[in-house]
């Protein structure tokens, strides 16, 4: 079962507040007295049957297979110590969220790296949005500039306001932001993954511990009962969820080109003899640039470029109020909302079409919620109540100030509004905004592809840390350099602001109406809010949506379809992926070992057992992989202990590294096969030294088996007192000092047998090192026992330690279909051979290493 760090000790009624998280103690620690706690007061779930372990005893940090049918249950709290995670001790594994800890300078810093991570692309809108507007739309008078200004002001107080900030950014993952995370918190929540690989044990994570439909909320409970029993739900879920992050993948190609080719257009206002062809070389100069230096990271960055952003949005606003008090202050009249009727009346489907340009003024409204990691909530929220949206208004009410008595200005307003001496400053600050809108958007594109790697939805990819601080701050350097490809021809073939800012509506909107919909699934199935208040977000919100989508959707043929075609070729690569992993997934479940096979083999399964530790990877959460029986089938020998591998994502963005790993026996002891799986979640970092690794799981594996021997001692000493209390009608556990749960009516454990059954004349290399050692009849058998298989793992260990792979592929079988035969023997098979191999994602020594292939039919 999983563990969960609690304090040592306390009584029953703090018991609760220790197992959800409370300070590691020591597993070995006997100081503290035995509690007594009602099982009422325990935290206790019921598993699943696990078919391959039928006879095997229930273990400790192991999921028990008959716990639904007793009376009485056996949970394991206690805190996981022997975790041989080597990245935990190199980086933090716990989010930053003691913000208020932090003096005022750290604060000031953070503020910065604020503005420079989260809000680049939102503030970088006033440089494109009227000028696509009016290409749209042209002025024919007063009334237009003040419509359009107040479409734009209400677009800006509805979307990114009302909707994300306030709304959107509370439905986190434990403070992750955009689509997968979503997804993820629903995954959490109902069992909607494709995947097979859930355990029971999962729920036990601390971190997965959030708050579950109530009995009183019915329709809760309906909504969840819905999806886990319908295919048909999740598959449409994770389209849904697929067709988003293609989106955020697209914005991360649109959103550098708009930004760089807007502010270096201005160029043409400052410097007459200037062409769009000169622009459009400048602009792929930048972007060059741009790429180059996103490997440098987040923070370092956010950090330089933060009070760049903070120059930047104080010049938007001095501009504003300057243009204001210099041309007019009627356009305040624009937050009156009857002039949006009154442009649309003007102007009926020419307004219509401006709506895809208004939309412009609520980028970055995405980036907020995707860049959502390591900065709290309140901190963006404030932020952007206080400065961004003030700012960002200003600045659009000077340009319209400006419009009105210089309507020919309207294709680039804001560099026409600029005050003559400080134009060039200006621009100079503009531009760098616009790199700086660029990164935001590509870090969250980073982001995503991360999160949809570890849930299994993209292929594996190198991933590079760039902060020893933050986990959230990576870099994709396949990605970075394909996302500057298709960037550079969006912008050479698109030259013009005005269809590349109908591309950008495209990716934004795709990527807001799937939030919307999935943040309605949060509202109805998590927050459990009233059906009205769901009804009235979902219908204004996706209509409004959708009205905009409509408006860009016309204008698609004018080259915009481009970046349509990207994000159907991403959705593609993400949906093939998935649905391939998949059938593997499903495929290697059924044909694993059996435990019936595994017995009639024997202790020394059927071959020679060589001295040594055999480490076999595998994908399978439960069961004995087939591809180990192609190991006994290819190999003369196998080692004289094996430990199965298994390397899997829960739907958390981080697993505790006290949590991180559950062990169990496979088979009797002799055969001294163990089981471990290594939980991550999906924003974890993975960067393993084998020789650490090797050293840590032996002192796990050592820590694992004294523990078990406590617990059989533990079950003898029950046994007594059960004996006593065989009336008592209250159902009683025991409490360990290391915050572990116990029943005192069911077996903890059961003798191990002796392999009886030895089909080859060879003797097991395990009995004839447990034969040697001497006995001390001073200690008692129990102990003699203990002590003999320690030593016979610290001799396996010295034997040496081999990576025993599976290198499994798949292929349609002749009858299928001919489309499952193209995706899977072509499509699929290309992503696989052309994505990271899992050698490079585990840090296998090639000298350490053994691998056998596989190919199912599927």
């Amino acid at each position: 079962m999983a563990e969960v760090g609690a304090g040592s000790g306390g009584s029953s009624s703090s018991r609760r507040e220790e197992i959800n998280g409370a300070g590691l103690s020591s597993m070995d620690s006997l100081e503290s007295r035995w509690v007594f706690q009602d099982e009422d007061d325990s935290e206790i779930d019921d598993e699943e049957d696990d078919d391959d372990y039928d006879d095997a005893p229930h273990l400790a940090g192991v999921d028990s297979d008959d716990e639904d049918t007793q009376d009485q249950r056996l949970i394991r709290t206690g805190p996981r110590i022997d975790s041989f995670d080597v990245e935990a001790l190199e980086v933090p594994g716990a989010p930053r969220s003691d913000y208020e800890d932090f003096g005022m300078g750290r604060k000031i810093v953070l503020a910065f790296q604020t503005l420079g991570v989260v809000f680049g692309d939102v503030g970088t809108s006033p440089l494109y949005t009227f000028s696509v507007m009016f290409s749209k739309a042209p002025i024919n008078g007063n009334e237009d500039v003040i419509g359009a200004l107040s479409l734009v002001l209400y677009t800006l107080i509805l979307i990114p306001l009302i909707k994300y900030v306030l709304v959107v950014l509370w439905a986190n993952d434990d403070g992750e932001g955009g689509t997968f995370a979503l997804y993820s918190l629903i995954c959490r929540h109902a069992k909607v993954s494709l995947l097979p690989n859930q355990l029971p044990s999962d729920a036990r994570i601390s971190s997965f511990r959030l708050k579950v439909p109530s009995a009183e909320l019915e329709r809760s409970l309906k909504i969840k009962e819905r999806l886990e029993t319908s295919l048909t739900l999740k598959k449409l879920l994770l389209v849904l969820v697929l067709a988003g992050t293609s989106m955020v993948i697209a914005d991360g190609v649109v959103t550098p080109a708009m930004s760089v080719m807007s502010a270096v257009g201005g160029l043409k206002v400052g410097v007459d003899a200037i062409e769009q062809d000169e622009v459009v070389m400048i602009s792929v100069a930048f972007l060059v640039i741009l790429f180059s230096v996103q490997k440098f990271g987040t923070s370092k960055v956010g950090l330089a470029v933060g009070p760049a952003l903070f120059i930047w949005f104080c010049s938007l606003a001095g501009i504003g109020i300057y243009n204001l008090l210099k041309y007019d202050t009627s356009v305040l009249k624009a937050f009156n909302p009857v002039h949006i009727y009154l442009y649309f009346k003007r102007n009926s489907v020419k307004a219509w079409y401006a709506l895809g340009g208004c939309l412009l003024c609520a980028t970055g409204s995405e980036a907020m919620f995707a860049d959502l990691c390591y900065f709290s909530v309140q901190s963006i929220q404030l932020t952007f109540v206080f400065l961004v949206l003030p700012c960002l208004m200003l600045g659009y009410l000077g340009q319209a100030a400006y419009l009105i008595n210089n309507p020919s200005g309207e294709e680039q307003p804001f560099f026409y509004s600029i005050p003559g001496g400080m134009f060039w400053p200006i621009f100079l600050i503009a531009n760098i905004a616009a790199l700086i809108a660029s990164r935001t958007m590509t870090t969250a594109t980073f982001s995503c592809i991360k999160q949809s790697t570890a849930l299994g939805c993209f292929p594996r990819l190198k991933i590079v840390h760039t902060s020893r601080k933050f986990m959230g701050q990576i870099y994709i350097p396949v990605i970075n350099w394909f996302l500057l490809v298709v960037c550079l021809i969006v912008v050479c073939s698109i030259s013009s602001i005005n269809e590349i800012g109908n591309a950008y509506g495209i990716a934004e909107l795709g990527v807001m109406m799937m939030t919307t919909i999935l943040v309605t699934i949060v509202m109805l199935l998590i927050w459990q809010i009233n059906i009205v208040i769901v009804l009235s977000f979902v219908i204004f919100f996706l209509g409004l949506e959708l009205t905009f989508f409509s408006s860009v959707l016309w204008s698609v043929t004018d080259g915009s379809w481009i970046i349509l075609v990207f994000a159907v070729i991403m959705f593609l690569i993400m949906y093939i992926w998935n649905y391939g992993s998949k059938l593997k997934y499903e495929t290697e479940v059924k044909q694993k070992l059996s435990m019936d096979l595994m017995r009639e083999l024997g202790c020394n399964l059927g071959t020679i057992r060589a001295p040594g530790i055999g480490l076999v990877y595998n994908e399978l959460a439960k069961g004995v992989p087939a591809i180990f029986g192609h190991f006994l089938a290819t190999l003369p020998a196998i080692h004289s202990m094996i430990i199965f591998v298994c390397i899997k994502y829960v739907p958390v963005p981080m697993v505790p590294q006290s949590e991180r790993f559950l062990f169990r026996r496979v088979c009797p002891k002799s055969y001294h096969i163990f089981r471990c799986i290594a939980r991550y979640g999906y924003k974890d970092v993975r960067k393993e030294n084998h020789q650490t690794f090797e050293q840590l799981l032996i002192e796990s594996i050592e820590k694992f088996i004294r523990r078990e021997a406590q617990e059989r001692q533990l079950e003898s000493d029950g046994d007594e007192d059960t004996d006593n209390e065989e009336d008592t009608s209250l159902s009683r556990v025991l409490i360990a000092p290391n915050g572990s749960v116990y029943s005192l009516a069911v077996p903890l454990l059961a003798e191990f047998g002796s392999c009886s059954n030895n089909p080859i004349s060879e003797a097991s290399t395990s009995e004839e090192v447990m034969a040697d050692l001497p006995v001390d009849p001073s200690i008692s058998d129990a102990e003699h026992g203990l002590e003999r298989e320690l030593s016979f793992i610290r001799k396996a260990k010295e034997s040496g330690v081999v990576y025993l792979l599976g290198h499994g592929d798949i292929r349609a079988r002749k009858d299928s279909w001919f489309i499952k035969k193209l995706v899977i023997n072509y499509f699929y098979a290309f992503l696989r051979k052309n994505c990271r191999r899992g050698i490079a994602n585990l840090s296998v020594p090639h000298s350490h290493l053994m691998q056998v292939g596989m190919t199912y039919m599927v």
